[in-house]
């Protein structure tokens, strides 16, 4: 832990501020007695805070600070001290925003994060309220600057150490500072912007330019700098260190009463059943329900492979779900359908087995993030049937241990558990299934139809072997239907899309360049094969702008 500057001594000036004060106070015995404070009897873990003021890119900047094996979070300008301190921030990071600082109702950081006496990172728009906060002046520029450019360090500073003196950046800005605020000097300029970074020679560093994205050459060397030279992060975030952290939580959070988790067949739900067993043993009882919007055999499979592993109970649904769906055309009432029959579901067998009090699911942080607004300025993209989906009254409490990870990380917990690969390695399916995969009302037909199709997709990317290079590889059934010629005879078929995505986390998705000859296969097998069916094509749309499922 850093210790306390004078400067941040001087600070703290009021009685709001006596938390505060003890915790320093706290942290700089335990660095004065050579302990730290992961060696303290209670589980804490260090982290780094990153306050979102609605970036594209900040969850980009979690992204490179996980791949550091450093832990972090993602929070709003309104999150308090209180919230955070349990968390044992090392360093804080304020990200980008689409605001100007000088504008009446722009998002300001909580002023907290200034006297806490930690380093303290500013991107962009949070390098611009550092500044604003401390009196210097940010005007609008008379030249925007987005795209690539070129930084010159002035002098050293451990955020560019052992870095080249000139480095290539990505900008994305159209304000810029006019004059510095007292004590802070530049440490590095551009031809159009006189401060891209800057320093109070403590504790507090700004950029102008975006490290997380791939255009800025030694953006991940200047982040672990930040990380490692100035925050002294301990790089902790390691599967064996989460799972023996997470398996104490979920014993703490558990005690002796009995938990269902809800299994889907995928990652995410595979490596929360297996830390929870680890926790609790055999009062973890395993549920995967059947809601009728699976995959061609992939309730026969699931039960084959999950058996093998765990206590699993097996429940046919698909009539509920269907019927609870019929009629229902908008994406996210289907979502939250769903996740309200889920739920119902699981209650109903908690009350049959009984004694259940708490329900696992493999929810992730992307899944949160999409379905939540963090920030406050930035949009929700979906509602995720594991999250925004659920009902506001539960008689079960949730366990979700795998809600900060991102799915790389998850399959690295798996691999560290000594999960089977047909488990670790399956691509991600939505929990509201083939629902969202079919444009307009869901009908039997249409499944019919639809699963036909993704069987045709599947086996032939399989033979290609390519299935494990991929995120995602599915057929979406349109709700256009078109003319044909199949036999001489007119046919007037549905339409339907084959979609395929490279991506590490499903944050961001490039589509994948399919050879011409794969993309024949599919199409005349689809045509010729599935009933319904007369024409395909293939989506090149990447993430952003669009989303990887269509709905």
């Amino acid at each position: 832990m850093p210790k306390q500057s004078k400067e941040n001594s001087n600070r703290l000036n009021s009685s709001d501020d006596l938390e505060i004060a003890g915790y320093l106070q706290t942290a700089s015995k335990k660095e004065s007695s050579g302990s730290s404070m992961e060696d303290s009897s209670e589980q804490v873990q260090e982290s780094i805070i990153i306050i979102d003021f609605g970036s594209q890119y900040t969850l980009l900047i979690a992204r490179r600070i996980r791949e550091a094996k450093v832990y972090c979070e993602v929070f709003g300008p309104n999150i308090t001290w209180d919230q955070i301190k349990k968390l044992n921030p090392k360093g804080i990071i304020l990200s980008g925003g689409p605001h100007s600082v000088y504008e009446s109702n722009s998002p300001k950081a909580p002023s907290w994060i200034y006297k806490i006496g930690i380093p303290i990172l500013g991107i962009c728009y949070g390098m611009q309220l550092m500044v604003q906060h401390f009196g210097g002046i940010i005007n609008r520029g008379a030249k925007r600057e987005y795209g690539h450019a070129i930084i010159n360090q002035i002098g050293h500073s451990l955020l560019f150490k052992d870095l080249p003196e000139e480095i290539a950046v990505w900008m994305s800005h159209g304000d810029k500072i006019e004059s510095l605020p007292e004590k802070f000097s530049c440490i590095a300029f551009t031809d159009n912007a006189p401060f891209a970074a800057i320093t109070d020679g403590q504790d507090l560093i700004g950029i102008q330019f975006h490290p997380e994205v791939v255009h800025t050459q030694q953006g991940k060397e200047i982040l672990s700098n930040f990380l490692f030279q100035i925050c002294k992060c301990s790089s902790s975030w390691t599967p064996i260190n989460f799972i023996s952290w997470t398996v104490q939580e979920i014993q703490r959070q558990i005690g002796d009463k009995s938990v269902i988790c809800a299994l889907s067949g995928g990652v995410d739900s595979a490596v929360t059943a297996a830390l929870i067993s680890k926790a609790i043993g055999n009062r973890l009882k395993c549920v995967f329900v059947n809601n009728g919007l699976l995959r061609k055999n992939e309730s026969d499979r699931i039960q084959q492979v999950f058996k093998k592993h765990f206590n699993l109970i097996y429940e046919d649904s698909s009539d509920k779900f269907l019927n609870a769906l019929e009629g229902i055309i908008d994406p996210e009432e289907k979502r939250k359908i769903i996740g309200n029959e889920f739920i119902s579901v699981f209650e109903e067998i908690a009350q049959n087995i009984g004694e259940i009090d708490f329900l696992a699911q493999g929810t992730l942080y992307p899944d949160v993030i999409e379905s939540e607004n963090v920030s406050g300025d930035s949009v929700k993209i979906k509602t995720h049937h594991n999250v925004g989906g659920l009902p506001e009254k539960m008689n079960m409490q949730l366990v979700e241990p795998l809600r900060y990870l991102f799915k790389d990380e998850v399959r690295e917990i798996g691999k560290t558990l000594g999960l089977p690969d047909d488990m670790i390695y399956r691509q991600p399916f939505p929990g509201p299934g083939l629902a969202i995969r079919i444009k307009g009302e869901v009908t039997p037909e249409k499944l019919r139809i639809l699963r036909d199709c993704d069987w045709i997709i599947i086996n032939e990317i399989k033979k290609k072997n390519l299935y494990h290079s991929l995120w995602q590889t599915f057929a979406v059934l349109t709700d256009s239907k078109t003319v044909g010629v199949m036999g001489d005879h007119r046919t007037y078929e549905y339409v339907v899309a084959i979609r395929a995505v490279k991506s590490e986390d499903g944050m961001t998705a490039d589509w994948v360049k399919f050879p011409y000859d794969l993309l024949s296969v599919m199409s005349n097998r689809i045509v010729n094969e599935v009933e319904g069916v007369n024409r395909v094509v293939y989506d090149i749309t990447s993430k952003p702008p669009g989303t990887i499922e269509w709905e």
